[in-house]
């Protein structure tokens, strides 16, 4: 394995060129790209047998999902389709003063030290949020369930929507052949570039835009094989606020990570038991490594070649070389384990383990298990603090999130969520976690003060 002591810090690469790039968005959008600019920017999940725990289906196309529609989605700042400057970055910040200008991050309490309290719950922008994800520089990103067709925006202090855009692109614009004018997609998950200025975003399957798959229907248990068709990651650009990159990669496409230096885009393929390596300066997929079957979580370590990736239904973790291009099997664990986090200094990795109601701590330079806890009902996705001192785990089944102290792995706090917690970012930006609950809504809570609490709210 790798020395773990590698740096902390490697100079990013350059990232690859947008294409056919088309703008919308809204003035605040607009506000929070200058200031990045100018300071550096220093329905429900299926439950049946006939589909695993972990779908990311809904419970039919047409349950409560009104689909991309036409100016679909809450703006702040105005309305952008009337504003020349509501989509100019350089039109300047609002007259409320710029939410991501640079400013002096309070030295928080360590995480581990405080408590988890429930502050606000987010039903604006009408979603239904499978995954959320901060990019530390003033934006949170939201994907909608699949049969919604779009992803939200809001901005980390205020919470408003700042934007939300539709999952429709036309590949040609793109230099991408064999496919219709227009293609839909449905995003899933999402990552930030370190800078916050991009976002890659997985879609689970293609259709035409009217609703009429591209290949076979896709589904969690991947019945139609290789009739399914493999599908796109998306990537989002804040100063286009638009998509600027459509990449081809495998089948029913999930969670996705960077590597530390931005230079390698790394792609869970459920239905392909395989992970896509994208080259970032060329926005091209370049090799597919193997794995096992429905691979998911993914965590790079800092040497940027050193990855971990889990295979939920052969209940393995693999040690993955990029350089290489191989995979080996590292631990063996209970049923699903789902998702991997690991701290800042790539010292601990953390893993949940979905169907044993666990969340492992893991040696990154062994595998082995080091320590564990038990959760609540099905953990699924993880969010380490910026201290790496505390880790926050939504529990789906219980609808709970529990805090962990993240070196004793002792419990600090749990709290009750909305419906069925399936997502999880802390933002650093505010010090808060944010929790989205597939049935409609986003959990935000305070993690920098308070005493720890019970169960109750307070």
């Amino acid at each position: 394995m790798q020395d773990r002591t590698m740096p902390t810090t490697a100079v990013a690469p350059g990232i690859g060129p947008p294409v056919g790039r088309r703008r919308r968005g809204s003035a605040a959008l607009a506000a929070l790209v200058v200031g990045a600019l100018l300071t550096g920017c220093a329905g429900d999940p299926s439950e049946s047998e006939s589909a695993p725990e972990d779908s990311d289906q809904a419970e039919s196309p047409g349950s409560g999902a009104e689909g991309p529609g036409e100016g679909s989605g809450e703006q702040s700042g105005g309305d952008a389709s009337d504003d020349a400057s509501a989509t100019d970055p350089e039109a300047g910040p609002s007259e409320e003063g710029d939410p991501d200008e640079e400013q002096a991050r309070p030295d928080w309490p360590a995480s581990s030290s405080t408590g988890l309290q429930p502050v606000e719950t987010i039903t604006a922008g009408d979603i239904s949020p499978k995954s959320v994800v901060s990019s530390d520089h003033g934006l949170i990103i939201t994907n909608n369930m699949m049969y919604q067709h779009n992803i939200t925006l809001y901005d980390a202090r205020t919470h408003e929507v700042v934007q939300t855009l539709e999952d429709t692109v036309q590949p040609a614009e793109f230099g991408l052949e064999g496919y219709p004018d227009t293609v839909a997609g449905s995003p899933v998950e999402a990552t930030w570039t370190a800078d916050g200025q991009h976002a890659y975003v997985s879609n689970y399957q293609l259709n035409d835009g009217a609703h009429r798959d591209l290949g076979a229907s896709a589904d969690d248990s991947c019945t139609a094989g290789d009739a399914i068709r493999p599908s796109f990651v998306y990537r989002y650009s804040v100063v286009e606020q638009d998509w600027d990159q459509v990449i081809e990669v495998g089948r029913v496409p999930k969670f996705l990570t960077l590597t530390p230096d931005d230079s390698r885009l790394l792609v869970s393929n459920w239905c392909d038991a395989s992970m896509s390596v994208v080259d970032t300066a060329s926005g091209e997929e370049i090799e597919q490594i193997g794995l096992n079957s429905m691979p998911r979580g993914i965590v790079a370590m800092l040497d940027n070649t050193t990855v971990y990736a889990t295979a939920m239904f052969a209940d393995e973790v693999y040690a993955v070389d990029l350089d290489q291009g191989t995979a080996d099997v590292v631990l063996r664990t209970g049923s699903r384990p789902r998702h991997l986090v690991r701290d800042a200094a790539g010292e601990d990795i953390y893993l949940t383990v979905s169907g044993a109601d666990a969340v492992l701590r893991l040696d990154p330079e062994s595998g082995e298990v080091v320590d564990r806890a038990v959760t609540g009902d099905e953990p699924r996705s993880m969010a380490i603090s910026a201290d790496g001192s505390a880790l926050h785990v939504v529990n789906y089944h219980e609808d709970t999130v529990s805090k962990f102290d993240a070196e004793s792995m002792e419990e600090i706090v749990r709290r009750p969520t909305g419906h069925h917690p399936v997502g999880i970012t802390y933002d650093v930006v505010t010090g808060s976690v944010l929790v989205a609950n597939y049935s409609g809504s986003l959990s935000v809570y305070d993690d920098t003060g308070g005493a720890p609490g019970s169960l109750a709210a307070d």
